[in-house]
């Protein structure tokens, strides 16, 4: 076997290592345990099967008018409904988008240059939580440096990772026009009362608008419940068993959105460009395959991550569980290793094959400790040892108990 599929070979989940022959062969791969499902999850089979005639047969411009673009709008049409069935909303309210980032930005930076046309001489206020994904916060904070009289505040939150409600309401007035707060938190897990915010919003700030970034909830809670309060929803296919860079916004009837790309006619006017229709496929596939099964595989992988977190914590000293599990995502468990830097146990880690993350997947490699953290009051010497193990439904027993051989090993090494 060459060495590029031998490679390959060694990291696609539950495949055996590719063993060495002759003289000077190198060493096998290690297993590989995958615990970083929070940053992207493998591909569902069926999820790929269900966007494979769109690679190669169904290439047809959705927005044309012969045999093959008919074809492709089908498509497209067919797995919008099957999104909006899936969110609790109608087809029409489905924006699809390159991704959750986008979403993001979609909603953020859209609501606020919609708000801010409507309001001249106005502030324009955008009240976030402290601990949003950096593809709000961002958004919010260059919307406060672009946009005449936009304003960005920030509500903390307890040591739980929970929204302090008190600040919130502080925060609400007739010049607040959107407030955006995470569903449910991707470095810790822990889920927000939304409906309390929209409750909230409608009782101190009526004219507002509630934006909910959903990615990391969408694998595990009942979105059409769940965010049924908010005007604007994300969420993203790579989280839950769909590709990369297919993702989209749920943008409810009334709430005035600025279309960030322009020069189409698509989504309604919304966002142009031509539709990628394999992965919008891919993510009703998804959305549709996660929620099937979303009761039992909730059950089932938080036991794994229970005897995961408490394995570790029974065989590491010196270790602390960021938030209560109570309080957080089936998949999720954030551990702060005393004394050790994060970047140096998750790159020993990966040499015995075990894939986790020190935090975001968008912070990782930061020397900075997590925002998210520091707003819930971690000690800096914590936070640096922060690694955030996340199981999905690929995950089983074989990789908790490969993780429980390795952490307390890699661990002991650089403490040592």
């Amino acid at each position: 076997m060459p060495d590029g599929e031998a490679t390959a070979a060694a990291l696609v989940p539950g495949a055996a290592p590719v063993p060495g022959s002759g003289p000077g062969a190198r060493s096998p791969e290690p297993p590989l345990t995958y615990l970083d499902h929070a940053a992207s999850t493998p591909m569902r089979p069926e999820v790929v099967e269900a966007m494979a005639p769109f690679a190669a047969h169904v290439f047809g411009h959705p927005s044309g008018s012969h045999r093959q673009a008919r074809a492709a709008r089908a498509a497209l049409e067919e797995a919008r409904d099957q999104v909006a069935q899936v969110l609790g909303c109608a087809p029409a309210e489905v924006v699809f988008t390159a991704g959750g980032t986008e979403a993001d930005n979609l909603a953020v930076l859209g609501a606020l240059g919609a708000a801010a046309l409507e309001r001249p001489g106005r502030p324009t206020v955008v009240v976030s939580s402290a601990v949003e994904h950096a593809a709000v916060l961002a958004s919010c904070r260059a919307a406060a440096a672009r946009l005449p009289g936009v304003e960005h505040q920030e509500v903390g939150v307890d040591s739980r990772g929970v929204l302090h409600l008190d600040q919130l309401a502080d925060a609400l007035d007739e010049d607040v026009a959107l407030v955006t707060v995470m569903l449910a938190n991707n470095e810790v897990g822990t889920v927000q009362p939304l409906s309390d915010v929209v409750a909230e919003v409608a009782r101190r700030a009526p004219g507002a608008f509630v934006h909910t970034d959903a990615v990391q909830a969408a694998p595990w809670l009942d979105l059409a419940e769940a965010a049924a309060g908010a005007a604007l929803v994300s969420v993203s296919a790579h989280k839950l068993g769909g590709p990369k860079g297919a993702g989209a916004l749920v943008v409810r009837k009334g709430t005035p959105l600025l279309p960030l790309m322009v020069g189409g006619g698509q989504e309604r006017e919304r966002r142009a460009g031509t539709h990628d229709v394999a992965g919008a496929v891919g993510l009703a596939a998804a959305l549709a395959a996660s929620a099937a099964e979303r009761e039992e595989e909730s059950v089932r992988v938080a036991a794994l991550r229970d005897r995961l977190a408490d394995g570790i914590q029974a065989a590491v000293p010196a270790v602390v569980e960021a938030a209560d599990r109570k309080d957080v995502l089936p998949g999720h468990c954030l551990l702060c290793f005393s004394g050790v830097d994060r970047e140096e146990l998750v790159l020993l880690l990966d040499q015995a094959g075990v894939c986790v993350s020190g935090g975001a997947a968008c912070a990782s490699g930061a020397l900075e400790p997590s925002h998210v953290l520091a707003a819930m009051g971690v000690p800096d010497a914590d936070a640096r040892g922060a690694i955030r193990f996340s199981l999905g439904h690929t995950s089983s027993s074989a990789d908790v108990e490969r993780a429980l051989a390795v952490v307390p090993e890699a661990v002991a090494r650089l403490r040592g």
